[in-house]
């Protein structure tokens, strides 16, 4: 069974930083382009940051100038570093493959609140 972990969420204030995380018990990272999703209440799920086997990445307009993603593949690991934090950034995040993501993937998610 396929296991995606994300991890790293809280409360920041706005205009913070926190670096989320994302491992897998699997070696699916290995050439494979990997995406950071968001999901707040009422909305469907959202990519907003992918990264290529090479390392190429693409960030959503919402979020580009602010955050960034990078994969450790030794460590089957991709991170997202998230400043400049606003209140609409506050949702759960997770990590998939991307751009379509694999339903059987779907970890718990990460909370990221941002409150003053």
């Amino acid at each position: 069974q396929v296991q995606l972990v994300e991890s790293g969420g809280g409360s920041v204030p706005p205009g913070g930083s926190v670096t989320l995380k994302c491992t897998t018990s699997l070696n699916i990272f290995k050439g494979s382009t990997l995406g950071w999703y968001r999901q707040t209440p009422g909305r469907s799920r959202e990519l907003i940051a992918r990264i290529t086997g090479t390392g190429s990445i693409t960030l959503a307009d919402s979020v580009k100038g602010r955050f960034n993603v990078a994969r450790d593949n030794a460590k089957n690991s991709i991170s997202l570093q998230m400043n400049d934090l606003k209140p609409e950034d506050a949702a759960v995040y997770y990590c998939n493959i991307a751009p379509m993501p694999n339903p059987l993937y779907w970890g718990q998610g990460t909370r990221v609140n941002v409150v003053s």
